[in-house]
């Protein structure tokens, strides 16, 4: 019988292609914001903390039991709830 060998391509996988919500993404990760899906408000707070759509931001860890999400902008270290992370959608970068 002859063996077949088969090499696989270094295609993105799924998860890194489709945009992601905030708090879905893993620890230690780069992302790129994509859209942040919010009202006026929370838009505008969100821009003046520097998260606009095209920055990159890294996930440092997620607090347990629905708690809040550590990230870092530019440098900046900031702590955002789970419900307003939970609007900015993001893709792996």
């Amino acid at each position: 019988m002859l063996s077949k060998n088969i090499e696989k391509e270094s295609t993105p996988s799924r998860e890194d292609s489709l945009p992601n919500l905030l708090i879905n993404c893993k620890n230690g990760r780069k992302l790129k914001v994509c859209k942040v899906n919010a009202g006026l408000n929370a838009k505008q707070r969100l821009a003046n903390l520097g998260i606009v759509p095209g920055v990159e931001i890294i996930k440092k860890r997620a607090a347990p039991f629905r708690g809040p999400v550590e990230i870092e902008v530019k440098g900046s270290c900031m702590v955002l709830g789970r419900g307003i992370a939970s609007k900015i959608l993001v893709n792996y970068s």
